[in-house]
């Protein structure tokens, strides 16, 4: 990878793993976008240009003008966003992948990486463990979308020999970047509450138990795929990535060893029904066979983490 564009930078996954990559390949290599006109001012590095992926045209005049190479594909719209919305969760998350992968293949870029999401699995699906390969049943627009986004992708693959890899992330948690309309949000709102008010009120029942990962852990297998030998893949736009599952009520237990005063209620919405068709845990035996992944925070680590970064913020801006 020699000259990168991100899709979706100021996204919650793309604001650090912008940073990220900037870091590791020179801001003057990092090409940045999003639908924003405006670029918040902590942006780390990179070059920014304002790009609506269902401009074609606008995403091939990028394309040539920086002479990129590799494009991480971050934008789209989420699950609980996506339900409000169908048919624009279906024009970004679909028209816009494809509109990439033409290019990709008319300008021979090097790879491409397009996340997947737990939401491709559905009802009739192991809740434990849920394997590599098993039935996607997506409940949601989010996740119908995502699993046509894995078969287009295969198929690009498969039939112009187009290097395009992804991730099935579960939730991610972040102390930089508020989420963007996911059913996972809880587990970084819950953050913010318990620091500020002591309290939270969830949208999922005390026992939704979900597979999340830590940020840096995310950014990290991220790029980790990228720069992993496509010889030793076995899968391509739809490995299975895991790092640790948890429920709201495990959560806010270990909060209260730093918060003892933290209170947490519960009020399921809609989201809860999204919630229950999800894996409660995750087989990602294929990552760490093909190329090496391995998470490095648990619950624990990622408690501590997340209420040292974000009591130092919070109480700066008071």
């Amino acid at each position: 990878m020699k000259k990168i564009l991100i899709t979706g930078a100021l996204g919650q996954i793309g604001t650090e793993l912008t940073a990220s990559l900037c870091q590791k390949y020179g801001a003057e290599n990092v090409i940045i976008s999003d639908i924003r006109d405006e670029v918040p001012e902590n942006l780390s590095g990179g070059i920014y240009e304002q790009l609506d992926i269902l401009n074609k045209e606008k995403m091939e005049d990028l394309l040539l003008k920086h002479k990129i190479d590799s494009v991480f594909h971050m934008a789209a719209l989420l699950s609980a966003t996506g339900e409000k919305n169908p048919q624009m969760c279906w024009d970004v998350n679909m028209n816009g992948t494809i509109n990439l992968l033409d290019l990709g293949v008319k300008h021979k870029l090097n790879k491409i990486f397009v996340p997947s999401s737990i939401a491709v699995w559905g009802n009739g699906i192991p809740l434990d463990d849920t394997p590599q390969e098993s039935v996607l049943r997506p409940t949601t627009m989010y996740g119908v979308t995502k699993v046509a986004a894995e078969a287009v992708c295969n198929y690009y693959q498969q039939k112009f020999g187009l290097d395009i890899r992804g991730l099935r992330y579960p939730g991610i948690i972040s102390s930089e970047t508020l989420p963007g309309g996911g059913t996972t949000d809880y587990a970084v709102e819950i953050f913010y509450e318990a620091i500020k008010r002591s309290k939270y009120s969830c949208f999922l029942d005390a026992d939704a138990t979900l597979p999340m990962m830590y940020m840096s852990d995310c950014v990290r297998g991220t790029i980790e795929l990228m720069e992993a030998d496509l010889d030793n893949l076995n899968y391509h736009a739809d490995y299975n990535i895991a790092a640790v599952s948890f429920s709201p009520s495990e959560l806010a237990e270990e909060i209260k060893k730093y918060i003892p005063e933290f209170e947490i209620t519960y009020s399921p919405d809609y989201r809860q029904k999204i919630a229950a068709s999800w894996p409660r845990s995750i087989n990602d035996e294929a990552a760490r066979n093909d190329w090496a992944w391995s998470h490095e925070f648990g619950i624990e680590e990622m408690t501590k983490d997340m209420i040292e970064k974000l009591s130092a913020r919070l109480t700066t801006k008071v």
